[in-house]
């Protein structure tokens, strides 16, 4: 077995923890930070289905984003299309057999690459051309477009540029995940690729792009407006309140 082979293995259990761990860790704060006044952006749904039916709108073609700026939405929607059918795609390096639906996928991944990369311009251009979001953005901001933009583009060139051996790409993840380890072939773009990814797991659960899981815990997206029909209380204020009862 290579070195290679061993610190890329042990690099991905690594990175898997850390974002399986981090974000689960994220999520349950979030669960758990009570809400304690009731600010649903108006217009806002008056039923719990609506409410699921607005967070879906939210997730699937970004509608706040779509009524605010049409060009941001333009770029940031490109982007994430295209790289949720990337993930999608590289399901084949998991999965044996694959998927039904991915062989279906083989026209469009033709051009998420490239869609990625435009929509990341897009909006890393923003962050450099508009004052008030040049203003307020940080060195992260641009680490994580960077990092974004490395992997999209070294996916581009093994495609175009490189031809690495993906069928023993995809025996090293599947021995991964039966513990059997296979051999990694010592492509250069190819480990470029990976360790980029492995960064982008290691640092998900700090960083900003925890937006992913964030935003369906957002009170403005997952409150009902319905202040008038339904007093809102808050978990620590019914403690509170379950307090004061007991007590009087």
């Amino acid at each position: 077995m290579s070195a290679v082979t061993v610190i890329y293995a042990l690099l991905f259990y690594v990175a898997t923890a850390i974002l399986v761990i981090g974000v689960a860790r994220k999520i349950f704060i979030f669960a758990r930070t009570p809400q304690p006044l009731k600010i649903p952006t108006t217009p806002a749904p008056t039923t719990r289905l609506g409410v699921w039916a607005r967070m879906i709108r939210e997730v699937t073609v970004f509608e706040s984003l779509f009524k605010s700026n049409k060009w941001i939405w333009l770029f940031g929607w490109v982007f994430h299309l295209c790289l949720f059918a990337e993930l999608a795609w590289h399901l084949r390096y998991f999965t044996e057999p694959v998927w039904f639906f991915l062989p279906w996928m083989q026209w469009f991944i033709n051009f998420t690459g490239f869609g990625m990369v435009a929509g990341l311009a897009g909006l890393w251009a923003r962050r450099f051309l508009v004052d008030r979001v040049r203003y307020i953005s940080s060195f992260s901001d641009h680490l994580m477009l960077a990092l974004l933009v490395g992997i999209a583009a070294s996916g581009l060139s093994m495609k175009y540029l490189f031809h690495t051996d993906i069928i023993s790409l995809k025996a090293f993840f599947l021995g991964l995940m039966t513990f059997n380890w296979q051999p990694l072939p010592a492509d250069a773009p190819l480990l470029a690729h990976l360790t980029l990814v492995a960064t982008l797991m290691i640092v998900f659960p700090v960083s900003k792009l925890l937006h992913a899981p964030g935003v369906f815990f957002s009170p403005t997206r997952n409150q009902v407006d319905n202040p008038r029909e339904k007093r809102w209380v808050a978990g620590w204020s019914a403690e509170i309140d379950n307090t004061k009862k007991a007590a009087g």
